[in-house]
């Protein structure tokens, strides 16, 4: 079972993910937060790292004076584990009714609508 992330701890990931040159340095994480406008004191950064680690989130090595950080879980493996977790919690594992929801709520553009559609013909035809 994949925990839940705190939205502190979700930025940070973010981050994480979003660097194509693993593994990632706590001064990376602390540049790109701060490019972000969170700039977070040290220890508060250090302790949701510490955080994401012991959730098993990220590997964390020490490479001389500096720490290394590797994800463990997949961004498209958190957003697919949090998805069935609202749809659980909030319709109860039907999907139908999150989608008649999107649709009838007008929570959905004529493109997204559209590109609904593409996806759900897609999927019938595997």
């Amino acid at each position: 079972m994949i925990h839940q992330m705190s939205d502190a701890e979700l930025e940070i990931m973010k981050v994480v993910w979003a660097n194509k040159e693993q593994p990632t340095f706590f001064s990376y994480i602390t540049d790109q937060l701060a490019a972000k406008g969170k700039a977070w004191q040290k220890n508060t950064l250090i302790t949701l790292l510490n955080r994401l680690v012991n959730k098993g989130f990220l590997n964390a090595k020490k490479i001389g004076r500096r720490n290394e950080y590797t994800p463990l879980v997949s961004e498209t493996e958190y957003q697919t584990a949090q998805t069935v977790n609202f749809l659980d919690k909030i319709y109860e594992g039907n999907v139908n009714g999150l989608v008649s929801n999107l649709i009838s709520g007008d929570l959905l553009s004529d493109n997204e609508y559209e590109e609904l559609k593409k996806l759900l013909e897609k999927g019938r035809e595997k």
